[in-house]
């Protein structure tokens, strides 16, 4: 293999991070080309790592995050492994309280988790995260964004969690099938009418017991018996027209298996971006509004790893490459910068302020609540 010293190839790593030249140069420069011909993959990918790490502090060769579906770009973490060596793995779950009670069972094997902004106070009352070293995290700047986006994340002055995007809840609907949709009440009842078996409602808790109450007019976050069992009797009588309960709702979406949905922002962003049949309105009585944040487990086995990616994930150029493949607002004013015009325009990720103003971020009482954990085993079950 040819001899190369480490600024030198230090130097042509960058150069290919940045697409300055092509991988296959990158292998000839480097002498790694005929490495590459002869050695099983899994060892040129050591070498590949090892060689990656040269000049930085060694983070180990790998970084669990658990996440929610549809949620990144594959290639940030492609990019991450180069540069550090560290692969990501990948876990994806569909609610918080799912979340929550793998944190609690213990385990996990999770380096970096994203939160929803009313989970992180139970976090933290339960001991399960710690602050943050925020001085490992040189690409957070706290100026960049709104305060309603990340003050959750701080609990008595101290930041336990960083934000990662924010957005809404509202209702996914293929046009060819559906004439038209306003509101929660329609989204009940066309699923009990003419849109019966093609209906997905999530599987969480928080959303889909919080948009059967929306449909009596109640709070998004209600714990009230009364008004609870309003929402269950409306959820159990829709249960024999839905098409499935899951929060990973994309597939038959777009196959046309179903043809509408409880949905998140960059969920409809993608559908409609790919399927412009498919329509994200929100529910004119209110919903939702919501955001995420990334934040290390304080049983992290891999913390210097933790705080390389979420540094990473952060990077105004690397997060705006996020932006553009999820389609979910990131909050951050630097990312907005690079953002082309018609992005920032859509109403699909920047609702009117008039539309915002209706929705409620979820309550942390909720999270916890036994008498919607029990409503919603009860409504999965029947």
């Amino acid at each position: 293999m040819k001899n190369i010293d480490r600024n030198t190839f230090a130097k042509e790593l960058e150069r290919l991070r940045k697409g300055s030249i092509s991988r296959r140069e990158f292998l000839r420069v480097t002498g790694l080309g005929m490495a590459t011909t002869v050695m099983a993959s899994g060892m040129a990918g050591s070498l590949m790592s090892a060689a990656a790490r040269a000049g930085e502090k060694d983070i180990g060769d790998r970084v669990a995050l658990a996440t929610w579906p549809n949620y990144h770009d594959a290639k940030n973490f492609n990019e991450f492994a180069a540069k550090t060596g560290a692969n990501v793995q990948v876990n994806v779950f569909g609610s918080n309280e799912e979340m929550l009670a793998k944190l609690q069972a213990g385990g996990t094997g999770w380096d970096v988790f994203v939160p929803t902004n009313y989970t992180i106070s139970t976090y933290v009352e339960l001991g399960l995260i710690e602050p943050l070293d925020v001085s490992r995290l040189p690409n957070f700047r706290p100026e960049a964004y709104e305060k309603r986006f990340m003050e959750q994340g701080i609990i008595d002055g101290k930041v336990y969690a960083v934000p990662k995007n924010w957005g809404t809840t509202g209702i996914v609907f293929n046009s060819k099938r559906i004439k038209s949709m306003t509101s929660w009440k329609d989204f009940f009842d066309v699923t009990r009418d003419y849109g019966s078996g093609g209906t997905i409602v999530h599987d969480y808790q928080l959303t889909t017991i919080g948009n059967a109450l929306k449909y009596f007019g109640f709070s998004f976050n209600s714990c009230e018996p009364a008004e609870l069992a309003k929402a269950e009797a409306l959820l159990l009588d829709c249960k024999p027209h839905l098409y499935a309960i899951t929060s990973d709702y994309q597939p038959p979406l777009r196959n046309g298996d179903a043809w509408m949905s409880m949905c998140w922002t960059g969920d409809g962003s993608q559908l409609h971006r790919d399927m412009p049949e498919m329509k994200y309105i929100l529910g004119r009585e209110g919903g939702e509004l919501w955001s995420d944040f990334y934040a290390i487990p304080k049983s992290a086995e891999h913390k210097d790893a933790a705080y390389a990616l979420i540094n990473h994930l952060l990077a105004p150029a690397t997060n705006a490459a996020e932006v553009l493949a999820h389609g979910y607002p990131s909050g951050d004013s630097r990312v907005d910068a690079l953002l082309p015009k018609t992005m920032l325009e859509d109403p699909i990720m920047y609702p009117a302020a008039e539309l915002l103003s209706a929705l409620e971020f979820g309550a942390a009482a909720t999270l916890i609540n036994p008498d919607r954990a029990e409503l919603i085993a009860r409504f999965k079950s029947a």
